[in-house]
């Protein structure tokens, strides 16, 4: 078995706290469940908005400097994920389709080394 991201990808100012939808939120724990139930889930996490995040990089005199903000300055980033342990890539793409659509926003799935 190998194991796959699935992570989902939201805009940079988009606030799960001010974006409850109730039909979704039941997708979400359904699709949760059924993870559950198939044996697949290891890991599940929701992330606070990229805003937030503190990005480390080596300084040019040497050491580490600290940033406010996301690494990468792009219009998305990772708001939430799923850490599956599945038999193939198809396995994991399938619950990334169901990904898709319980959680209404875009989701890239990555295999581990």
């Amino acid at each position: 078995m190998a194991r796959f991201l699935v992570a989902i990808h939201h805009a940079d100012d988009y606030d799960a706290a001010a974006d409850r939808n109730a039909d979704r939120d039941q997708a979400i724990d359904d699709l949760n469940d059924e993870m559950v139930e198939a044996g697949v889930r290891v890991f599940v996490g929701g992330l606070h908005r990229a805003i937030e995040a503190k990005s480390l990089r080596l300084a040019e005199e040497g050491g580490v400097e600290m940033l406010d903000g996301a690494y990468l300055a792009t219009d998305e980033h990772v708001g939430g994920f799923w850490v599956l342990e599945c038999a193939s890539l198809d396995e994991a793409l399938g619950w990334g389709r169901k990904a898709v659509v319980a959680c209404q926003a875009p989701v890239e799935v990555r295999q581990f080394h």
